[in-house]
Parts: structure tokens; C-alpha cells; sequence
């Protein structure tokens, strides 16, 4: 029979040894946060006016030829994104919210985070999300009730000071609302990406004001991107009562490439990334940098050729 002195001094024991394996080594990061630009391709975004977004790519260390999960749309993919493995595993193939379906059926890394006692928060722009919102895994989960990346941007500023989230996904849906509406290389899906720029902007600033800057990791990147119909498809979807110009979810190289960006504390300056990053190396690189070891079971890998080494970053 264990005395209580020896009973506590075991479980402070096993709690040491867990803490251990669970973090393998000091975090890179306190704070990460990963913005995903829906229906982002990278030539939209060279094209746009968004010179916070090019900035943080001239400040960071990217890549444009990265690529998304097939199908390429938008709840597949960003499951991919926060889940750390392919569609075949994780089996989210809809891209509505549905119910009947219930949550994703293998952890995220909010899930996998907040076990850890970290806070997470997601604040994104369609409802759908809510698939991904594992019970007890979220801090804050947020989706306003105008849906733009400006109103998405506010809603974070509001809580980011009080929360100070660890681990926080955003996403600005307003590129990809214009594209499927009006094009790929329309006017207003340009002006949905400049929007974006501007939403980028006032999330950085609430970053900033929070005290979260210098101890902070952000990556921009994307769902998927999209191409647009031909006129003989067009001609047909008019027909059904489709007015689209727009659409995604093939394999096709302008629907799977994406950008990925890593800007923050320990990133290399003016990088280019030329290791092959999927989208599902997101959340392993968001792991990572929170010193959380990646799961065995991740497809993911984190992209560790974006960062200085340790023995760089302490000259």
C-alpha cells in the first residue's frame, strides 16, 4: 500500500513522462496560425492586388507549387489541411455540412492540441467547418453572420486578446463565392482577393496588438484553386439554370496547386521552398512548431527546409 507522499510523487511521475513524449522539444512557436485562402491559386493571387500577402512572401519563406488532395474541394481539402492525411483515410469526400455524417472520424489537430492543454480556435466563413469541430477540441469556433473575410477578420480581432490561441485556423471564403460566380480571372474575384489582402492585414495588427507577434508563426495558403467553365459548358449550365462561370474538384493542375507561405518567428527571410509540400504537411508543420510530435499516423511531414535551424537562430 502506497503511502499518499508516494501516490502523488507517481503521478507527478507519469504526467513528466507524458509530457515528455508528447512534446519532444521546446515549441519553435507559442502561436500558430494558418489562414487559408479558399480557392486561392497561386496565378490569382500574382495577379491581385495584395501587397501584404506578396510582402509577407518577400519576409517568408514559399512555395507556388504546392498542391492540394483530389476531389479539390473545399471540406475534403481543408480536412486534409487540419487532419494531416489524404481523403482516403480521413474519408470526408462531401462538401456540404451534413449531419447525418456527423464529425470527421480521425483526430485534428485541435483535438490532438487541445489533450495537450493549449488553446485552440477556428474563425472561418461557411458553416461546413462545423465538420471538423471535434467535441471538446475548440476553444472558439466562429463563423459570422456575414460570412466575408472582413467580418471574419473582425470576429477574430474581438476574441484573439482575451483567447491568445496556441493553434488557430481562419478562413476567407471570398475568393472562392467570386470565382465560381463571375471567373477565375474576373474583376471581382481580383477585388475578392485584394478584400482578403485587407482582412490579412487586420488580422496581423490584432496579432500584433494581442502581444503575440515575435512569438508567432503564420501560413497562408489555400484549399484548392479552380478553372473556369468552357462556353460550351457554360452554354449547358445556362440551359439547367446554372449561371456559374467558375468551378473545381478535378486533378487538373490550375484545380490542385496552391501557395504556401510561412512567415513568423525562426522562418527563413526570402526562401524558396523547393522540397514538395501537400497540403496535409500544414498541419504537421503546425504540430511541429508547437513542439508536438507528429502523430506516426500523419501523411503529413513537416516543412522544416522553411526554417532556420536552431543553431542558426540563436547567432
Amino acid at each position: 500500500m502506497k503511502t499518499p507522499l508516494q501516490r502523488a510523487i507517481l503521478i507527478f511521475q507519469t504526467v513528466f513522462c507524458l509530457t515528455l513524449t508528447s512534446f519532444a522539444s521546446a515549441p519553435r512557436a507559442e502561436h500558430v496560425f494558418i489562414i487559408s485562402f479558399d480557392q486561392g491559386s497561386p496565378s490569382g493571387i500574382q495577379k491581385s492586388e495584395m501587397p501584404l500577402f506578396k510582402s509577407m512572401v518577400a519576409e517568408g519563406a514559399s512555395t507556388w507549387n504546392a498542391y492540394t488532395v483530389v476531389p479539390s474541394l473545399t471540406l475534403p481539402s481543408h480536412t486534409s489541411m487540419l487532419t494531416g492525411v489524404g481523403v482516403q483515410k480521413h474519408q470526408v469526400l462531401w462538401n456540404d455540412l451534413d449531419p447525418s455524417k456527423g464529425f470527421v472520424k480521425v483526430p485534428t489537430i485541435f483535438s490532438i492540441a487541445k489533450e495537450l492543454g493549449l488553446v485552440t480556435a477556428m474563425c472561418v466563413a461557411k458553416i461546413k467547418f462545423k465538420t471538423l469541430q471535434l467535441p471538446g477540441s475548440l476553444d472558439l469556433f466562429v463563423v459570422p453572420e456575414k460570412p466575408t473575410a472582413k467580418f471574419v477578420a473582425e470576429a477574430f480581432s474581438a476574441q484573439v486578446g482575451k483567447l491568445k490561441p496556441n493553434l488557430c485556423f481562419i478562413h476567407f471564403g471570398d475568393p472562392d463565392v467570386a470565382g465560381h460566380q463571375f471567373g477565375m480571372n474576373s474583376p471581382e474575384k481580383m477585388q475578392a482577393f485584394a478584400d482578403c489582402d485587407a482582412a490579412l492585414k487586420v488580422i496581423r495588427t490584432a496579432i500584433d496588438e494581442a502581444g503575440l507577434g515575435a512569438s508567432s508563426v503564420i501560413i497562408l495558403t489555400a484549399d484548392h484553386g479552380g478553372h473556369d467553365f468552357t462556353p460550351a459548358e457554360i452554354e449547358q449550365n445556362l440551359k439547367q439554370g446554372n449561371t456559374l462561370k467558375g468551378t473545381h474538384g478535378s486533378a487538373a493542375t490550375d484545380d490542385v496547386e496552391i501557395p504556401w507561405v510561412v512567415w513568423g518567428k525562426g522562418v527563413k527571410k526570402n526562401y524558396s521552398i523547393t522540397a514538395p509540400v501537400v497540403i496535409y504537411d500544414t498541419a504537421a508543420t503546425a504540430l511541429w512548431l508547437l513542439g508536438i510530435d507528429v502523430p506516426e499516423s500523419f501523411w503529413g511531414r513537416p516543412v522544416t527546409t522553411a526554417f532556420e535551424s536552431e543553431k542558426a537562430a540563436v547567432k
